[in-house]
């Protein structure tokens, strides 16, 4: 599941959704990510399908406790949803207004596609060959970050960022220095994460009870 694709295509409601899903066609998107943003922290899912009513979702960890979300899509498309079952890493939801399927399966709309990018701030210890120092992950993706510090880095300088491993130790990445804007430099990683442990890294960080919950 740590690949995307667009594909859809038509299938009937997955058993057990709820009557409140059933109404409307429902459109199977095949492993299309996208975030639900709720009182909790902004958390990976991936879509399983959707209709003008409701929508269901896959998880790497299990859903918070809140009942109101807010669907976020890599193209920039936000629909407010509330919960209506969930289990097993799996849940689903009602839209607060029927959608456009189409154009919320395709992406349509005036935002270029982007990799999701999670509003998560940590503190993280950065080295380079003059040494170390601290910096502040302001927000995080699969394929980079954007840090603030007060050290002067280069444009294209190498660094080693130490974010907190799952396994309880410290997870080094190798990343590039791409921009800089007075204190704020974005950074890409040499080596990206999947999508699950993206997922499960975003848990960890703002609420770590989901993983033990979903496990």
């Amino acid at each position: 599941m740590d690949k995307a694709t667009s594909t859809a295509k038509l299938e009937p409601l997955a058993q057990g959704a709820g009557e409140e899903l059933r109404a409307a066609p429902r459109f199977t998107l095949l492993i299309r990510a996208a975030k639900l943003v709720s009182a909790q922290g902004e958390f990976v899912c991936v879509i399983r399908d959707v209709s003008e009513t409701g929508v269901s979702v896959r998880l790497f960890h299990a859903l918070p406790g809140c009942k109101n979300f807010a669907l976020h899509m890599p193209a920039g498309a936000v629909y407010e949803i509330a919960r209506v079952w969930d289990r097993n890493n799996e849940a689903g939801f009602t839209f607060d207004q029927p959608v456009e399927v189409a154009k919320l399966v395709n992406e349509s709309g005036d935002y270029p596609k982007r990799g999701l990018r999670l509003a998560l701030c940590f503190p993280v210890q950065v080295a380079t060959l003059a040494g170390g120092f601290e910096a502040v992950v302001e927000n995080l993706s699969q394929q980079g970050a954007r840090i603030t510090c007060d050290t002067l880095l280069a444009i294209d300088q190498t660094v080693r960022i130490a974010l907190p491993g799952l396994n309880g130790k410290p997870r080094e990445v190798r990343a590039k220095v791409r921009w800089r804007r007075d204190d704020q430099y974005g950074v890409v990683f040499d080596d990206t994460f999947t999508l699950g442990e993206f997922a499960r890294l975003a848990a960890l960080l703002q609420a770590p009870a989901l993983l033990s919950e979903g496990a």
